[in-house]
C-alpha cells in the first residue's frame, strides 16, 4: 500500500519546482528527485504531468477557498464582502507565496485558459464565491454594469501585479497598503 506522504511530498515539491522554473522546466524525474522518491513511483500518484498540475490546482484552489472563506457571510453588504474576499486573498498569497508563484504559471498558461473558459466565462455549472459576488453587486445595481470578466480584471489586476510586487520585493504589502489597495479596487467596480 502506498504511503499518503509520499503524494504529498510530491505536490510540494512539484509547487516548488513550478514555481521557481516553470511548467516545462520542472519535468516529473526533477520533481520525484525533490521530492524523494523514485521516478516511477509519482506516476503511481499521478498519470502524467498534466494530471499532476491539475491535480495541484485543484488542492490549492480549495486550500484558498477554506481560507477566503472563513468570517464571510453572503448577508453582508455587497462592499463588505469584496473587502473581505479581496484581503484574504492578499493575506494568503502573503503567507504562502510559492502558492501565488504557482497560480500565476497555471493562469498563464493553457491551462488556466480552460479554467477560465469553464469558471469565469459560464461554461460550468459550478459558481465560486467571486462569481456570485459579481452577479448579486450586477443585480443590486452597487457595481458597474461591465461584463463580469471585466469586474474580475478591475478587481483582482491589480492584486495580482501588487502580489508579484511584494514578492519581488519591489514595495511591502502592510496592512495599510492591502486595505487602500482594496479600496482602490472597490472604486474600479463599484457604481
Amino acid at each position: 500500500m502506498l504511503k499518503p506522504d509520499k503524494r504529498d511530498e510530491i505536490l510540494r515539491a512539484a509547487i516548488k519546482l513550478i514555481a521557481e522554473y516553470g511548467f516545462h522546466g520542472a519535468p516529473m524525474a526533477m520533481i520525484a528527485v525533490r521530492a524523494g522518491v523514485g521516478a516511477g513511483t509519482i506516476y503511481r500518484y499521478f498519470e502524467n504531468k498534466d494530471v499532476l498540475i491539475n491535480e495541484l490546482y485543484r488542492e490549492l484552489e480549495d486550500k484558498i477557498r477554506k481560507y477566503i472563506l472563513s468570517g464571510y457571510s453572503t448577508e453582508r453588504p455587497i462592499r463588505e464582502r469584496f473587502v473581505h474576499l479581496n484581503t484574504k486573498l492578499f493575506r494568503f498569497f502573503i503567507e504562502f507565496p510559492l502558492h501565488f508563484r504557482y497560480l500565476e504559471q497555471f493562469h498563464n498558461s493553457p491551462y488556466g485558459a480552460a479554467y477560465r473558459r469553464d469558471k469565469i466565462l459560464g461554461e460550468s455549472d459550478e459558481k465560486d464565491v467571486f462569481m456570485r459576488l459579481f452577479e448579486d453587486g450586477l443585480a443590486q445595481q452597487v457595481m458597474k454594469d461591465l461584463p463580469i470578466l471585466i469586474l474580475f480584471c478591475l478587481s483582482f489586476g491589480p492584486l495580482i501585479t501588487s502580489m508579484r510586487d511584494h514578492i519581488l520585493g519591489f514595495i511591502s504589502l502592510d496592512d495599510i497598503m492591502i486595505e487602500r489597495i482594496t479600496e482602490a479596487c472597490w472604486d474600479g467596480v463599484k457604481r
